[in-house]
């Protein structure tokens, strides 16, 4: 399964980056988008909405007003879920993903991980 980690940091302290470092450790592929290019452990941090194939999870950490420009392109990927992570919840975007047969759930990456929900 790969999943697509948007809102990617640099920072070891932000829960973007945690949840990277969760799914390598739990040998998911990862790839990552965030508003700085960098590295997240071994993973890219890209800027641009490059055309990944084979995404399973689109993963948020962006606040709702930030998604907006991101609803095409994550709905271009067809993925089977988008999770939104505390803070990101978009009532708007859930009801387009439903549009388009993509499974929006709230829920925390890291909790999922954790608990082998994910």
């Amino acid at each position: 399964m790969k999943t697509l980690v948007i809102g990617a940091t640099t920072n070891k302290e932000r829960y973007a980056y945690k949840a990277i470092h969760s799914l390598v450790d739990k040998s998911h592929q990862v790839v990552a988008i965030g508003a700085k290019k960098g590295m997240a452990l071994d993973v890219p941090i890209e800027t641009e909405k490059l055309p990944f194939h084979g995404i399973d999870t689109v993963t948020l950490y962006l606040n709702p007003l930030h998604q907006k420009e991101y609803y095409d392109y994550i709905v271009s990927l067809q993925p089977r879920r988008v999770i939104f992570n505390p803070g990101t919840e978009n009532d708007e975007f859930k009801s387009l993903l439903k549009q388009h047969n993509i499974k929006g759930e709230e829920a925390c990456t890291l909790v999922l991980l954790a608990t082998n929900q994910y």
